[in-house]
């Protein structure tokens, strides 16, 4: 069969994105059932603090229907972790649906109120006494590990979760004995603050006659949602829960989780036996959603005179907050397993502790700890570089795992099954015209202006999410139904997986509905994240129509008189091969008659090797020195995901990663006060996100190996533009201030005024 004009491969446009430029979106804020009554919480306005709540007062209020403290939710589990360590099991600490007592966190729940209106929900919030008695607090990794720090926890001292290794540390010691020489870096990885486009909401109906809740949320995926708060916190048989998800504005892996208000929702339904919405505030986000990164590591790399790589040696601290939300200690640890990076390092040993502060929950955020590995070991190996004389591209080299030595065990277990490194890093050298750019520096200098330009060559593991079934049916009228168990955030599912189908069945993608999103209507499911959809899910809608397309055939063949193996599948329909006979999809349907089981289908697909996609950023800058601004003037990324599905979505995604890469290089960091544990970046007032302004036109080629441990060869492509992003934007930035300063060391972000007094400190010390 030739090629499908809306299949594999091709840029087919966006299905979903007519409704979503005309505002004709559905997503759960727009969701307005009738008499609804609407929800606000009480959050703790200390980072660490006993207290003592009255809400005698609110509750007399005009409008209240209800306000919940922690006697009215005792009997509810708290919010679990879903990580352990096989090896050194620890036990996590109490996550309270509302707290009791002693709050942790700014922002830490201690009330859930129910009006009539979202304005006397916030009068009686204002009415609720509340008496606190402020602890001592600590806030950031490096506090939290002074031995005179204040105590999170009391049963963790220290405030240590865990003090783990992965690795050999007897190798590693031995590769630094006889190194002709060690790079060494500190780095700070900071705290973020996700910030998709829509906060979070959620709707809770309750059914009194059949004892049934209905939850309406804008997720990364209803099926887990509703499993943990069925079978962890509300204690009640899933089948008496159904979880929605309408569209969805952003995830980044922050709206995985389970969080507070969902059951708090949930409890106030069936006490009601009414409808209750809550829509969340930036205000809530910034204090109540999981926060992503925050780690503080210490990397040396062994090298030989050459400059090959002997060891790796890394102490990692993972900021946890003060409770461990979903994945928390997952995300450290998972990422520690990516510190080789692309390079051949027998020898690597890493220590991984997990720290317990009076902040922000932090988990899973776009990338999930393999952004953080990348960016220590891309750092470390221009460190290296600059140790030994060498160029970042030329040690890089040295280094590469060769095509030949695939597949791959790293030093950490990790299989990389194929690619070929050296090649995407040689190609966006040539886009980005590494050689020319001597010139355009010295152009730069004579404008008073320093140029820099850096790159990463990053590697990660995705697709490790599960197993993900896809259930493919023909509709009545000849269309076809996909119904999966992955969750749209904006990546285009409706678009990608329409694609897979017309591979199969030659139809055009508004004839593929694609249902995701609806514990009731689809069986199963694992979400979205680890950029796992397509990888997962991909296959399993993939397998699943090939199965339905057998199916139909043999309805075909018994219609037609004939064999199977003289019919072919073309443009919504299946003819006899070289004539004119044919049934239309909707003729079979009719035959088959509705509800036969042969008109569906379903596979599955789980991968537990993952895929591995790498890729080279190179990037160039400009450097203001007289105000330390930065400009990021040329942006170059070659990638390899395998197999591309669909070009135009394959761009967005690696240009959306990458913007917010870019932001955390340059301006992200939700910065907490030392002393007192307060967000001082609270709003957007303090915390600077990247605007179009801030982003160049960014260079996009992909340089494609097939995954050998994937059917269609594809490898997770959401998390890359987040991966690659930071450590080539960081690299460009000290490569400007090393050949102008000899300044080799700065921290994210590169805010104005941080390089500004990195310059300033340069020329205070060379006029001592």
């Amino acid at each position: 069969m030739p090629p499908i004009k809306f299949g594999v491969g091709q840029s087919v446009a966006r299905k979903e994105d007519d409704a979503l430029i005309r505002g004709k979106g559905r997503y759960t804020d727009d969701v307005a059932p009738a008499r609804a009554l609407h929800a606000l919480v009480l959050r703790s306005p200390h980072a660490h603090a006993r207290f003592r709540i009255d809400v005698t007062r609110a509750r007399g209020l005009p409008g209240v229907g209800a306000i919940l403290v922690a006697d009215d939710v005792k009997n509810l589990g708290g919010l679990p972790c879903l990580f352990n360590l096989p090896d050194q099991p620890f036990t996590a600490p109490p996550y309270p649906i509302l707290a009791r007592d002693v709050v942790r966190h700014v922002g830490d729940a201690v009330a859930f109120v129910v009006a009539d209106t979202v304005e006397q929900a916030r009068d009686a919030i204002e009415a609720i006494d509340v008496e606190w008695t402020p602890l001592p607090a600590v806030a950031g990794v490096a506090n939290a590990l002074k031995p005179d720090a204040p105590q999170v926890w009391p049963d963790h001292p220290g405030n240590v979760l865990f003090d783990t290794a992965i690795g050999d540390r007897a190798a590693t010691d031995a590769a630094f004995a006889k190194a002709h020489a060690v790079a060494e870096i500190t780095v700070v990885n900071p705290r973020i603050v996700t910030n998709y486009m829509e906060p979070r909401a959620a709707i809770a109906e309750y059914d009194a006659k059949r004892d049934h809740l209905t939850l309406t949320i804008g997720s990364q995926g209803s099926h887990r949602l509703r499993d943990i708060l069925c079978e962890n916190v509300l204690k009640i048989p899933t089948e008496r829960m159904r979880v929605i998800c309408p569209d969805v504005g952003g995830g980044f892996g922050t709206r995985l989780f389970p969080y507070r208000e969902y059951a708090l929702l949930a409890v106030a339904a069936r006490k009601l036996q009414r409808t209750v919405k809550w829509t969340a505030d930036r205000a809530d986000h910034f204090v109540g959603d999981a926060q992503g990164r925050d780690n503080l590591t210490t990397a040396r790399m062994a090298l030989a005179e050459d400059g090959r790589f002997l060891g790796m040696e890394v102490d990692l601290a993972g900021d946890m907050g003060a409770y461990l939300s979903t994945f928390a200690p997952y995300i450290p640890h998972g990422g520690a397993g990516m510190l080789p990076g692309l390079y051949d390092i027998r020898a690597f040993h890493c220590r991984v502790r997990t720290v317990f502060t009076n902040t922000v929950p932090v988990d899973a955020y776009r990338g999930a700890g393999r952004p953080e590995a990348a960016y220590v070991v891309e750092r470390l190996v221009d460190a290296a570089a600059r140790k030994l004389g060498m160029t970042p591209d030329a040690i890089r080299r040295k280094n590469f795992i060769l095509p030949r030595a695939l597949p791959y065990t790293t030093a950490t277990g990790k299989v990389y099954d194929s690619g070929d490194f050296a090649a995407h890093l040689k190609r966006a050298m040539e886009l980005a015209a590494w050689k020319e750019f001597p010139k355009r520096a010295k152009a730069a200098k004579r404008q008073g202006l320093i140029r820099g330009i850096g790159l990463s060559s990053y590697v990660e593991v995705c697709g490790t999410m599960g197993e993900e079934t896809a259930q493919v049916l023909l509709d009545p009228d000849g269309d076809v139904t996909v119904l999966i168990g992955t969750q749209s955030t904006g990546q285009g599912h409706q678009t990608a997986y329409a694609q897979l189908v017309a591979e199969q069945f030659g139809l055009p993608p508004e004839r593929v509905h694609v249902v995701q999103g609806d514990t009731d209507r689809v069986a199963t499911g694992l979400g979205t994240g680890g950029s796992s959809s397509i990888p997962s899910g991909g296959v399993g809608v993939q397998r699943a129509t090939r199965k339905l397309g057998a199916s139909l055939k043999e309805i075909a063949a018994d219609a037609l008189e004939t064999s199977v193996a003289d019919l072919e599948i073309d443009a919504g329909s299946i003819r006899i091969a070289g004539t004119d006979r044919s049934l239309s999809f909707a003729d079979i349907a009719a035959r088959a008659g509705a509800g036969s089981s042969k008109l569906s289908a379903s596979d599955s697909f789980s991968s537990a090797d993952g895929t591995y996609p790498n890729g080279t950023h190179v990037v160039e800058v400009e450097i203001d020195p007289a105000t330390g601004r930065v400009r990021v003037v040329n942006y170059v990324i070659v990638d390899d995901f395998g197999v591309t599905l669909n070009p135009l979505l394959l761009e967005g995604q690696v240009h959306g990663g990458t913007m917010q890469g870019i932001g955390q290089a340059l301006m992200e960091q939700a910065v907490y006060d030392a002393a007192d544990g307060q967000l001082v970046t609270g709003t957007f007032m303090d915390y600077a996100m990247p605007r179009a302004a801030d982003g160049p036109s960014i260079t996009f080629e992909t340089h494609n190996v097939p995954c050998k441990t994937n059917p269609l060869g594809v490898k997770g492509a959401g998390e890359a533009g987040a991966i690659g992003s930071c450590p080539a934007v960081m690299n460009a930035i000290i490569d400007g201030l090393w050949r102008e300063y000899g300044i080799d060391h700065i921290d994210m972000p590169a805010t104005p005024e941080r390089v500004w007094m990195a310059i300033a400190e340069h020329h205070r010390r060379h006029r001592l």
